[in-house]
This record gives structure tokens, sequence and C-alpha cells, in this order.
């Protein structure tokens, strides 16, 4: 009970205790609706005195002869006994008898109508509990009627925070099974679930004789399917559509673009798509008819299975409702399945580009091809790799399997085939050592003559295509300039040779024994690379990425002072192809690598003010899923004695055979070493023995001898941010009230690159004009727990007659550069704005 209604009746108690005359005042309560309360009644003048029905003889002893001089209130929970039964009947006679009606002390400290006093009494169960009154009050409802006054008893057995019909029946929805539903069980039990029946008819155009929330579920999705389907609906279905459809829409999207209850949005569907047996009911009606909707998932799975169809068919030119694939697949994407479906999507749109290429054609010159290559050709590898990182993520890949044999075949015979040959026909001619410049000229060309200090990051096998995409990702950080270049690798193209060439040098040699020599001296292992590099450079340092990874920021300063270079060796692509247990995640290990090296970048500059970054590799590689088969290897036809691999052999005497060319390697290395170096024309491999046989490097093609050069500015103290965002919870389309309170949310938690921020949230009019107050709130919640990120505010609005017909909005300002960030409308429908144009 509120403090209110108590004052109330202790006011009109005080009043009757007024004077020197002693009096008795009896109090039947026949509900007990103040049992409660009693003992907190402030009397001025008596005190209570608690009647119960078995103590009426001691009472009357009591009152007329143990103290005849106190004035008391007698409280009985219970209603007035019959005359016959009542032993203190001839002690009220000359005493008074108190009334207190809690349906009229309601309504008038509510400020109700007297007309709706009936109502408050039908609901008068309801307010026999001390939190139900209480959380009524808190609803802070300014105007009532029968809706409002029922849809606030409804909210307060929900425990919503705000006083709306659509929060009502998203909490009944997504709280508690359809079935047995613990809500409509406490509205029947406060006689309120008629009400609640009649409000989905009002709202959603839902009625029925026995209604249920299953049936009301129902209507809704179907509602919702026929409004974005470009087709009739099944015809058993026409008897659920509600002539009430844009309350339906408003509430369903709502409910599946929430953060808090897409999730059950998705188990609703499922529960209606199943029980209409939706999958059978539509699959009369072509996906071009469903591209729009999106309330059932099957929907994206027909979908997909017509885009995989016609991809089989190499159909390319097929378009749904005028829209090609690679649209399809990224509208879809961002409709409300679309994550669900997100690697099935981008799959299908990387599997139409490359078979694209069914007809590649690759120029005859070296030139030609490498231009090509860097311009066009890169994107296949690039829609190759990501085919496989969406199918390897898929938890069941058995539908795309034809597909996957049909990708495969393209990139192995129709792509590879052509390019690797024809690479390998024009390398031999003199423009290809002039086509691009040479990797063993890497540090004269980007580090000798650098006036700043340089961190040069070597990831192992990181090939152009994936340097590619690192660069493209820098291309979004505001605060980092990058330009990208290539080189022509050396040959063979493995990790002992491809490092030596990146490290400075007058000479680099194989030895008879094929150990490689920078200058005379070894360089396999980091601490000889460094002692090759202070030669050149006394201020520089060699340091292992997953080393400088576990340091903490001052360990890292100390280690980058007084240093004008520095090279970070970064093991992630070539450490998972290298090894055959692991040869199939090397594509997962390219995209991890371009999060670290981005991720190292911004560390470094933020933790060592370092500005200036050079990426690049020591070789590429060529991957096919597909295992060898055997008339894939070549036969081994090297002399004895040669150093021999999947894709290289190195020898003193030319090879011969068929599939096989040769180069000498003093071409390569640029000295007069008279060893040839074999390679398969090909993307095929010697027959050695051990190894994987899906990821190999060393020989000759774009794939492993094109080797990106990123050059990297950056700000210093720079770290990536981008500011926290907020998100309405609340499912309110109309507001009926003055004073209206709506919950919201802070999507993500800050972090050092999610900086908090505040926001400027108000209702605005069509016109712009401010119809409530402005909340300013600090979005700056570190919680994890999306619940602890929830904040309500409170809007107070102006008192005036608000036109139906006008479009009304709440509002959200970033108040750091006054954008806007959220914009949700609503219907301002409040009845008794104005005191119905009487103020004057």
């Amino acid at each position: 009970m509120a403090e209110l209604n108590l004052k109330q009746i202790a006011d009109k108690l005080n009043a009757e205790f007024t004077g020197d005359t002693r009096k008795l005042v009896f109090w039947y309560d026949d509900n007990a609706e103040f049992a409660d309360d009693i003992d907190t009644l402030e009397l001025n003048n008596a005190k209570v005195y608690h009647l119960e029905p078995d103590n009426q003889f001691y009472t009357k002893y009591f009152l007329e002869r143990l103290d005849r001089t106190t004035n008391y209130l007698i409280y009985a929970p219970f209603p007035k006994p019959p005359v016959r039964d009542n032993h203190l009947a001839d002690t009220i006679k000359y005493s008074k008898e108190f009334f207190a009606d809690r349906a009229s002390l309601l309504t008038v400290d509510l400020g109700i109508d007297e007309k709706y006093k009936p109502l408050i009494q039908k609901y008068i169960k309801f307010f026999g509990a001390k939190d139900r009154t209480q959380r009524f009050y808190d609803l802070e409802i300014e105007n009532f009627t029968r809706d409002t006054i029922e849809i606030a008893l409804m909210s307060v057995l929900c425990k919503t925070r705000t006083a709306s019909f659509e929060e009502v029946v998203r909490v009944v929805l997504t709280d508690a099974d359809l079935k047995d539903n613990k809500f409509l069980a406490e509205f029947e039990k406060y006689d309120i679930l008629p009400a609640f029946w009649r409000l989905c008819e009002d709202q959603f155009g839902y009625t029925d004789v026995k209604p249920t929330l299953e049936k009301l579920v129902v209507t809704m999705f179907v509602t919702y399917t026929e409004r974005y389907m470009d087709a009739e609906l099944p015809k058993a279905w026409k008897s659920f559509v509600s002539y009430k459809s844009g309350n339906i829409i408003a509430f369903l999207d709502n409910l599946m673009n929430s953060l808090l209850y897409r999730g059950r949005y998705n188990e609703l569907s499922e529960y209606v798509a199943a029980g209409l047996n939706a999958a059978s009911a539509l699959e009369a009606i072509g996906p071009e008819d469903l591209l729009r909707c999106d309330t059932f998932a099957f929907i994206d799975r027909m979908i997909i299975h017509w885009i995989t169809e016609r991809l089989l068919a190499e159909d390319t030119g097929a378009k749904l409702n005028g829209i090609t694939i690679p649209l399809v697949c990224q509208e879809r994407s961002k409709m409300h399945f679309g994550e669900t479906y997100k690697e099935q999507y981008q799959l299908l749109e990387y599997a139409y580009y490359l078979i694209l290429q069914a007809n590649y054609n690759c120029p005859d010159d070296f030139i030609g091809i490498v231009n090509q290559y860097r311009e066009s050709d890169y994107l296949i590898d690039t829609h190759y790799r990501n085919f496989y990182s969406c199918f390897d993520k898929l938890k069941d890949s058995t539908a795309f399997e034809r597909l996957r044999d049909l990708i495969e075949n393209i990139y192995t015979n129709e792509y590879l085939a052509e390019i690797i040959p024809k690479w390998n026909a024009a390398i031999i001619n003199d423009e290809s050592m002039t086509a691009l410049p040479m990797q063993r000229d890497f540090y004269s060309r980007y580090i000798r003559n650098s006036k700043e200090r340089v961190v040069v990051i070597i990831s192992d096998a990181m090939r152009y295509e994936t340097g590619r995409t690192l660069w493209a990702r820098l291309q979004d950080d505001e605060k980092c300039s990058a330009r990208l270049e290539a080189m022509l690798g050396v040959l063979p193209s493995y990790t002992r040779l491809g490092m030596a060439a990146l490290l400075p040098h007058k000479t680099i040699e194989m030895t008879d024994d094929y150990r490689v020599l920078v200058d005379g001296a070894s360089c396999d292992d980091l601490k000889q690379r460094e002692g090759v590099l202070q030669r050149y450079n006394p201020n520089s340092r060699c340091i292992q990425y997953d080393d400088l990874k576990s340091m903490k920021r001052d360990a890292i300063r100390q280690l980058f002072i007084g240093m004008d270079v520095i090279y970070i060796y970064h093991n992630q692509i070539d450490a998972r192809g290298d090894k055959a247990n692991t040869e199939n995640e090397v594509f997962i290990a390219c995209e991890e690598a371009i999060i670290e090296i981005h991720d190292l970048i911004r560390q470094l500059t933020d933790h060592v003010s370092a500005t200036h970054y050079i990426v690049t590799a020591d070789h590429g590689f060529i991957y096919k899923r597909d295992k060898l088969q055997e008339s894939d290897k070549i036969a081994n036809v090297s002399e004895k004695g040669s150093f021999v691999n999947r894709r290289f052999i190195v020898s003193d005497k030319e090879i011969q055979g068929d599939g096989i060319v040769s180069l000498p390697l003093s071409r390569i290395l640029g000295n007069h070493d008279t060893k040839v170096v074999a390679v398969p024309i090909s993307s095929n491999v010697f027959k050695v023995a051990g190894g994987g046989q899906n990821y190999v490097h060393g020989g000759s093609s774009p794939q492993e001898m094109i080797i990106p050069v990123l050059d990297i500015k950056t700000e210093k103290g720079h770290k990536e941010t981008r500011t926290v965002q907020i998100a309405l919870i609340s499912m309110v389309q109309k507001i009926t009230n003055l004073i209206t309170t709506l919950d919201f949310i802070q999507n993500e938690p800050i972090s050092d690159v999610l900086k908090g921020t505040s926001f400027k949230i108000l209702f605005i009019s069509e016109d712009n004009e401010k119809i409530s107050n402005e909340n300013i709130y600090i979005a700056d919640k570190k919680d994890a727990d999306p619940q602890k990120r929830m904040f309500r505010l409170r809007f107070n609005f102006k008192n005036k007659q608000y036109d139906k017909s006008k479009r009304y909005y709440l509002v959200a300002f970033d108040e750091t550069n006054d954008l806007e960030v959220l914009r949700h409308e609503v219907v301002m429908d409040i009845a008794f704005a104005n005191d119905f144009g009487f103020n004057v």
C-alpha cells in the first residue's frame, strides 16, 4: 500500500480522535487489505488494538474495565460478525465505526477518474500486496483509461519497467513457454486475462473463440510473411492474416533486431515453421517471390539451394528479381538470418567469382602475366582462399561438396594449369629479371637510405594476394597510410634462400653442400641473421614475433631504444602449412597473420612510437585442397647428391625431363654460380618421400614468387578506436502518457579500441520540434554482461495536442560530433493531453 493512502486514512482517524472525550473506533477490514499496514499508521491521540475472532470477550473486558481512558482504534482484519455472535455489539453502539474502501483510496491517490473506480474494484485482489501496488505506482501513469490501467496491471505482473502492451507481449512470448505460460497464469489469477486477449485484438488484430499464445504467434508470423512475399499465401494460411499488419511488423522487427531477444525470435520462428509445415507449404513458391522475406530460416536455405544449383550449372548470369547472385548473397547476409548463414552466402559469392574464371586467359609475355596478376588475377587466389575459409567453418558441408569439386576443378585445371606453364615459358627470357624489383635488392631498395627508424616485419609465406588483403585492411585504418608494391622472389622459393635475400649483403651464394651464405656467413637462425644485419647497421636487431608478443610494454621499449632497424620474424602461415597434419589450416593461418600483423603495427605505434614499417615475405606458396594424384607427380630425374624438394631440384648439371624447366642459379642470385634450378612447369611436384601434399612452395609460379612489399606509415601514439553505440530495448510503438520510461542498452563494453561517449536522447516531431526533455547519458560501461549495460531513461512530454497523422521520433545524438545515431518512430496517443482544451 502506498504511503499516501495510509496518510489519508491516518488523517481521517486523527480527526475522529480529537477532543478530550475518550473515543473508541471500530474498523472491520473485511478482506484484511490493510493488515500489513495497520501498525504503520501514525495516530496522534490513539492506539491500535488488534481484534481477533476469538478474543472478543477479553477485548470487551479490556476496553471497559482494564483501560477506560485511552483512545483506541480497534482493527479487525475480518468481516463484522452478526449481532448474536458479536460480544462487542453493545460497545460498538456507543462507539464509532470506520470504513476504508481501498478502491476509493487508490482512485483518489492516483488521480483516476471516478468512473474507473469499478474497474479498480474489479482488480482489487491485485492491490492486496504491497510490492505489486508499489510497482503500479512506480509506472507513473499520467492519463488513466481502461486500457492504460489494465496494461499497467499486466506490466507489473510481467515486471516491465514501463507500461507498454508491446513490452507485456514481448515478456509473455520471450520469458516463458507458449504452453503453460506463467504470465498468463498470473493474468488469470487476477482476472485480467480477458483484458490481455482484448488488447491483443486491439493491437494486433488477433481474435479467437479460444485464444492461445500459439495461435497469436502464428498470426504474427503469417501476417509478416504475407507482407513481404511477392506471391499469394497458401490457402490454409490465409485465415491467420491480421488486418493490423503494421503493428505486427513493427513488433516482430523490434524482436528480431533486438540484441537481447533475437535468439528467442529464432526459436519462435522455428516453432511456427514446424507447426505450419512451412517448408513444404512454400515449396511451390519460387525463391524470387520470397527474396524480401526473412520470417523463417528455411527461406534462406531455399535461396542458398537455388544459388548452389545455378552455380553447379555454371549459370553465372542467373538472377532473382533482376538481382545478380553476388548481390543476392550480400542482401540476404544483411537480413535477420544473414548472421546464421553468413558463411554459406560468402562461400557462394566467392564460388561465383571463381566460376567466372572457367574460361581463364593468361598473357604470354612475362610482364603481361605479372601486370595482370597484380591487377586482377590475384583475386582468383584470394577468392579460392576465402572459399575454403568459409567451407571449413561449416558444421555440415555436405550440401556444398559438389560445388567444392567444381571449384577445385576450375582452380586447378582452368586457372593454375593455364597461368603457371605460361609463367615458366616466359621466365626463361631476359625480360623476366626486370619485370619487377628483385627480392635480393630488398635492403638496398627499402632500408639502406631510410632516414628514420624502420620496423621490418617478415611474414613467412605471406604470398602477394594475402599481402594485398592486409593492405586493404590497413586502408580502413584512418591513421595509417600504406603503399603496396611487389618483388620477384628468389628461386628456389623457399625459406632459407628467401630470408637471406632480405638481409643486407654484397653476395648470396649456395655452397656445394647447398648451404646458403650471405657475404660468406651462415644466416640460418635468428642470431646469425642479426649478426649479418648488424654488420651493415650496428643499431639493428632481429626478434621473433612470438617472443615480442609475450613482452610487456617496458621490455618492448627497452628493446627498441637506439635502434635504427628492427627485423621481426612472423611465422604463422608457413608453420601451419609445412606440417602434414595442419596444412589444410593454411588459409585460416593467412587470416590470423593479417590480423596479427595489423595488431602488431598498432601496438608498436602506441608502445614505442614506431611510425615506419615494411611488411614483406620470404616466399609465397601454392595450395590445393584435393590430394595429389600419382599423375601429378614427376619422377625424380636428378643426379645423386642433388638438392631435391617437392617443387625444385638444385643440381650441378642441367636436368632434362618432360614437364620440367631449368634456370641457372646465377641468374637469380646475381653471381657466377654454375648450379641449375629445375622446377615443374605446372603446379605438379617431384615424387619425393614425406611431407604434405596440399601446401607446397619452392617452385616457380606467381603464387610462389611474386612477393608483397607494404610500405606503411602511422601516426605516433595512434590506437584505432571507435565509439560505443546504444540501442532501444523497450518495444514501444505508441506513447500514451506524458511521462514515459524506456530501457536502452550499450551495445558493447568499452575497451582500449572501443571508447565511451555521451548521448543526447529526446523525442522530436517530423518538423524537428522538441516534444520531450533531453536526457544526457554517458555510455562508459565495461561490463561484459549485457544486462549490466542496460539503462533506463525517463521522458516528460509537452502537455499539448498531438496530431496522429504526423510522425514523431525518439532520436539520439552523439554529443562529441552531434551526429544522429538512433531514430525510432512512435505514435503519440496521449488522450488527455491539454486537459481537453480547458487550460487557460
